[in-house]
């Protein structure tokens, strides 16, 4: 069996006087453009069940560059650990790297999972050599927005259940302790501030009115974006249902250089084979095809 015509390089690089951390996955022959593996949460540059690393690989066996890399504070990069509203100095200089290291490509795209989309959201419009994004399920969490979906996803779901039923009869599930939490979902779903202006309640997780600035950072986007959504995850029901009720991004997720796919079934971070490749093959089916 012939070796895969690409190979793989630890690369070192300035940040904002901090040394990063990456790896360059690189063909022979690359396309011209390439791909940037932005983390997610405390994550390094393998990912959840090695994510990145396959998807990197997968992505390199089509003729496609990447670089995946841990921002500052993260994995063994240097530095403060920050969240993803703080990374745009961390994402241009891995852009700098993949394009040092891999001089045939011309533009870039960023791939990111959970609140890695919404810091490629921040940062993709400064930046001319950004010509596509990959955003799987974007963090747009709130206290009231995620109220809202699990009343529709988990509750209303559950209580259609057989299993829920026999366990609620069996003694299995304490009640009063469901219908507390059900009562307190119910009263932030309704009381809640706009997802737009909220911000959950933990800094970390964003601040206040970080879901405006994604937005912003959207509309000003002149590239091609895939969204990725996963079928059976919270966090992707919450962007969904923002997209649906929010006027303005239900406009703008319609606007003709966006695209949207639903993983069925697939949990947060496509923990499965069949999952992962899933996002693998439309990943690659779709930095494949023509610029619009």
């Amino acid at each position: 069996m012939s070796k895969p015509s690409w190979h793989e390089e630890p690369v070192i690089f300035d940040c904002e006087g901090c040394r990063l951390v990456g790896i360059v996955s690189q063909p022979d022959r690359p396309n011209e453009t390439g791909v940037v593996i932005v983390v997610g949460g405390p994550q390094y540059r393998a990912g959840s069940h090695r994510q990145f690393t396959l998807l990197a690989r997968h992505l390199a066996n089509n003729g496609i560059a990447s670089i995946r890399f841990d921002y500052r504070g993260m994995g063994d990069s240097e530095g403060e650990m920050r969240n993803f509203e703080n990374v745009d100095a961390d994402i241009r200089a891995a852009i700098d790297a993949l394009l040092e290291h891999t001089p045939e490509i011309r533009r870039v795209a960023i791939w990111g999972l959970c609140d890695a989309a919404s810091a490629a959201l921040y940062y993709a419009h400064t930046d001319m050599r950004v010509s596509r994004l990959i955003l799987l399920n974007p963090w747009v969490h709130t206290e009231a927005g995620a109220s809202r979906v699990r009343l529709k996803h988990y509750y209303l779901s559950r209580l259609m259940q057989r299993s829920f039923w026999s366990k609620l009869l069996s003694g299995k599930i304490e009640l009063n302790k469901s219908v507390c939490d059900l009562s307190k979902s119910a009263q932030s779903a309704v009381t809640g501030a706009s997802p737009v202006t909220a911000a959950p309640i933990d800094p970390r997780h964003g601040s206040p009115g970080y879901i405006e600035r994604m937005f912003d950072g959207l509309k000003r986007f002149q590239g091609e974006v895939l969204f990725i959504l996963s079928g059976n995850d919270l966090t992707a029901q919450e962007f969904v249902t923002l997209t649906r009720q929010d006027k303005r991004w239900k406009k703008l997720c319609h606007s003709s250089n966006m695209t949207s796919k639903t993983v069925q079934y697939a949990n947060h971070t496509f923990s499965s084979q069949t999952w992962r490749g899933q996002v693998e093959n439309q990943t690659t089916q779709w930095m494949s095809k023509p610029a619009l």
